[in-house]
C-alpha cells in the first residue's frame, strides 16, 4: 500500500496508541478519551484507516443488557507496519546515527 502523504498528527496518535497493544481490540470511545480526541475527529480517522486496510473492525458481541453494541478496532499487519514507520526513533537508534 502506498501513501501520498504523511498522516495527520491525530491519525498518527491513533495508530501509535493502537500499536501499544496491536493484537488487542479497542473501543473508539476509550481511544478518544485517552488521546483527547472528540468523536467528530476520531471516528472519521478510524473509518478512513479501516477503509484503507490499516484497521480491523468488529462489533462487540459481549454486550450487557441495556447497552447497544459498540465497534472494536485493532491494527492489521499493514497498520502495524505503518505505525512502526511513524513511531519516533528510539534512543539507541538515535545514538547509533
Amino acid at each position: 500500500m502506498t501513501r501520498a502523504r504523511r498522516p495527520s498528527a491525530q491519525t498518527t496518535a491513533v495508530l501509535l496508541e493502537l500499536a501499544a497493544e496491536p493484537a488487542a481490540w479497542r473501543y473508539g470511545y476509550d481511544l478518544g478519551k485517552q488521546l483527547g480526541l472528540k468523536a467528530g475527529s476520531l471516528y472519521p480517522i478510524l473509518t478512513r484507516l479501516a477503509g484503507r486496510g490499516f484497521l480491523d473492525t468488529t462489533w462487540d458481541t459481549d454486550v450487557p443488557t441495556g447497552r447497544p453494541p459498540r465497534h472494536l478496532y485493532r491494527l492489521t499487519p499493514f497498520g502495524r507496519l505503518l505505525a512502526a514507520e511513524l513511531a519516533p526513533p528510539r534512543l539507541e537508534q538515535r545514538r547509533a546515527t
